[in-house]
């Protein structure tokens, strides 16, 4: 994240580390040119300064946006995956992309084939496309493979990025096709704000069960 929080505001950024990431550090300056302090996020990259490493499916949206010049600085929060939903539903469906990730021998779930796609992707609105239905689909095959070798039967699904109807929708279908039971918010958003509750009902069970 090139500037730590503030990188969560401008999903430039995210898209310059992804480029960096892929061995495209060069094109940051020329490619962000708009953006005030793009050649020193670039060097901020390559120095390591002031960017910290983030898991955030969120952060994974914006460097898609940033990517696809679809939002390179947001006015409110998740603008940018708002906006990707919005192409992907006018585009339509497309096909996953093809070994459009990889699982790690850490387990670490990497989009890198898929941000090297997006980088060079000339229309949004099939990028977006092609983005939810890849993430979808990685998310899956990670989910499954970890399910698997835990003897787990039950996925339940949160965070924020669950407000996005394509990323549920078709995540939902992937894991129910290989006998998973899915589990999501009902009475409660997905998002942060029901955090304090489950903290509560953790809390509660701990002393219950003391």
């Amino acid at each position: 994240m090139p500037g730590g929080d503030r990188a969560a505001q401008e999903p430039w950024r995210m898209a310059a580390a992804a480029l960096f990431i892929l061995g495209l550090g060069d094109e940051i300056a020329t490619r962000f040119c708009k953006q005030a302090g793009a050649a020193t996020i670039a060097t901020m990259l390559q120095r390591g300064l002031s960017c910290p490493a983030t898991s955030s499916m969120g952060r994974l949206f914006d460097a898609a946006a940033g990517l696809l010049g679809v939002s390179e600085v947001q006015t409110f929060e998740a603008q940018a995956a708002i906006a990707l939903q919005r192409l992907a539903h006018q585009h339509g469906q497309v096909a996953p992309m093809q070994a459009g990730w990889h699982i790690l021998d850490n387990g670490v779930l990497d989009f890198a084939p898929l941000l090297s796609i997006l980088a060079d992707c000339r229309e949004a609105a099939y990028g977006a496309a092609l983005f939810h239905v890849t993430v979808s689909a990685g998310l899956a095959d990670w989910v499954v493979r970890a399910a698997s070798a835990k003897n787990i039967s039950r996925v339940a699904l949160g965070g924020g990025c669950f407000h996005n109807e394509i990323l549920l929708s078709v995540l939902s279908e992937h894991l129910k096709k290989s006998g998973l039971q899915v589990l999501t918010a009902q009475l409660m958003q997905p998002n942060d704000s029901a955090i304090s509750l489950g903290q509560a009902w953790i809390g509660i069970q701990s002393i219950k069960y003391r």
